[in-house]
């Protein structure tokens, strides 16, 4: 059985443990910490992962797994399977001696150099979303060669990234009810369906208001995921910026017309402060630069069945000359044309129907509570 010997990532030992689907501390004594001399590990420049490299008097701080089996290292080969790697025989120093082990090793250099890795920074940013999206990805498996579940690790780091902003930035309980631990039970949890999105099957109970517990149920939950949505408007001309694109929701319903009007919006990428991605989404889909951005609403899609979350805001604009085009990313295979038009017009549209999807109409709605204290401030 051969031992492995990791530089980056899954020096993490519950990153370690997620993708060999190991509970923690089953790894005890098969670990030792070790030294590849003549190599530096650096950051991936503007990524979340390092790389090694040849390099004369650097040394590169490792683990060394011993005992590995073909089902481990398969485990390992699968995770790994999206990068450029081939499994290279190194001779590493552990304690006072040297030993062979085998290391995930570079096929190109055609990678940027960043600054030097540091483990524990990544860990700080990095790590909890990491460990999550390692066992979103091992659950695909059976389903997904390594290349396509490759593919949706960003989208499962997002849907962790998610779930980190839903615990650390709660809405307030002054009025509805402040739960307390165990107070939701979460009794099973099925297969369900994997893929870009998730379906969640389970069974649960919980208190209900009269203090007594409910029966146990079975219930599905859409895992989808944190977006950021902008309206642009420019107060001095009181013009709004809108974008219309094909919907496959109207397009399932039956709805013959499944272009629909909506604001600019997209996912919060893994470790993205929502404001960012804001803008990022407004030059993307629009070609549009943002000045001021102001909070509107942070809200629930639909809880009765999806996970789905809205950070709305409103993105002050020079509207007076931008020239309406094509706009959206090839790559995602987006077709978007933007209008502008004034607030009275969208209005109109608002009450005759032909703008009807919600997250819209609520925006519009919070800019005419809004709109003379923006355009008094222009």
């Amino acid at each position: 059985m051969p031992t492995l010997f990791f530089y980056g990532t899954l020096c993490h030992l519950p990153l370690l443990e997620a993708v060999l689907e190991v509970s923690p501390g089953a790894l005890a004594g098969r670990l030792d910490g070790a030294v590849l001399r003549d190599h530096r590990v650096s950051w991936v420049a503007n990524e979340a992962y390092p790389m090694i490299e040849p390099s004369r008097g650097d040394v590169a701080d490792g683990v060394l797994l011993r005992s590995v089996n073909e089902d481990e290292e398969a485990r390992l080969r699968y995770y790994e399977g999206a990068f450029s790697y081939h499994l290279a025989e190194v001779a590493v120093d552990v304690g006072a001696g040297r030993e062979t082990a085998i290391c995930f090793y570079p096929m190109s250099a055609d990678q940027s150099r960043g600054a030097p890795w540091v483990l524990d920074d990544w860990v700080r940013v990095w790590g909890k979303m990491a460990v999550g999206a390692a066992r979103d990805v091992m659950a695909r498996r059976a389903r997904y060669d390594a290349e396509t579940a490759a593919r949706f690790r960003p989208y499962l780091m997002a849907r962790h990234w998610s779930r980190m902003l839903g615990r650390d930035a709660p809405a307030p309980t002054t009025a509805r009810y402040a739960p307390a631990p165990g107070d939701v039970t979460v009794s099973k949890r099925f297969e369900g369906f994997r893929g870009f999105f998730e379906l969640a099957e389970f069974e649960l109970h919980h208190r209900r208001f009269d203090g007594s517990r409910s029966p146990t149920v079975m219930r599905e939950t859409f895992l989808a995921f944190d977006a950021a949505l902008v309206l642009p408007y420019d107060p001095s001309t009181d013009h709004i910026l809108l974008i219309e694109q094909l919907r496959f929701g109207p397009l399932w319903r039956e709805d013959p017309h499944p272009w629909v009007f909506e604001p600019i919006a997209g996912l919060v990428d893994p470790g993205e402060d929502p404001a960012d991605s804001a803008r990022r989404e407004a030059e993307e889909e629009a070609g549009l630069k943002l000045g001021p951005l102001e909070p509107m609403l942070r809200v629930y899609a639909s809880p009765g069945y999806t996970t789905e979350f809205f950070h709305c805001f409103l993105g002050v604009a020079d509207l007076s000359e931008f020239t309406a085009s094509a706009g959206g990313l090839a790559s995602e295979n987006e077709d978007i044309r933007s209008h502008v038009m004034s607030f009275d017009a969208a209005m109109d549209l608002i009450r005759s129907g032909e703008i009807n999807v919600g997250p819209l109409v609520m925006m519009i709605y919070w800019l005419a509570a809004e709109r003379s204290r923006l355009r008094a401030s222009a």
